[in-house]
């Protein structure tokens, strides 16, 4: 079997660690589980990243990244009603295929937040520019009427998710996920 280059294990510590972050969050995560999760050493991790920070913004941008990918390929040729709807479903299959994904959003929220009360802007600045570009992305077939309405919905979501609300609990009502299975705790068919 080859070995994989430089940036082939970097792309796997990435993606680790937006499964690490994602479960345990920027403060509760050690470099250590990301290490092991991937097969490598610490050292050698920080060969491949300047330190945890650098990995959380990294796995940070990925998220987003993947997120712009998935809707501008969802709504490809589509605007209006017609892209709104097909990017939600396609973010909803995500969430329910990849609860990782959800989870390390949530955890960037958190690490932004934390790191502000302590005075580092620096933290935030960086995932702030990330979710711009999701939100341009978003605004690019959807107008600014609609990109409100889909973050906000879509905000929602991951919010009762993250807290495992159940399939027919009546806060869903209203909100079109009972066909697929969200994540973590709900919705749950």
């Amino acid at each position: 079997m080859p070995r994989m280059s430089a940036e082939e294990r970097r792309e796997s510590v990435v993606r680790a660690a937006m499964e690490e972050f994602g479960r345990g969050g920027y403060y509760g995560t050690s470099t250590e589980a990301i290490a092991q999760r991937v097969g490598v050493s610490q050292p050698y991790l920080f060969r491949l990243f300047p330190g945890k920070r650098a990995i959380f913004l990294a796995a940070a941008d990925r998220c987003i990244q993947d997120t712009i990918r998935m809707f501008e390929e969802a709504a490809e040729g589509l605007e209006g009603e017609e892209a709104l709807h097909a990017m939600g479903t396609a973010y909803k299959r995500a969430i329910a295929e990849q609860p990782s994904r959800l989870m390390m959003q949530m955890q960037m929220f958190l690490a932004v937040a934390a790191a502000e009360q302590e005075g580092d802007r620096e933290f935030g600045e960086a995932v702030r520019a990330g979710w711009m570009r999701l939100w341009d992305a978003v605004r690019l077939p959807l107008g600014v009427d609609g990109t409100t309405r889909f973050m906000a919905h879509g905000m929602l979501i991951n919010c009762l998710v993250a807290l495992g609300f159940p399939v027919g609990h009546r806060v869903w009502e209203g909100l079109d996920v009972d066909p697929l299975r969200c994540g973590p705790g709900g919705p749950q068919a």
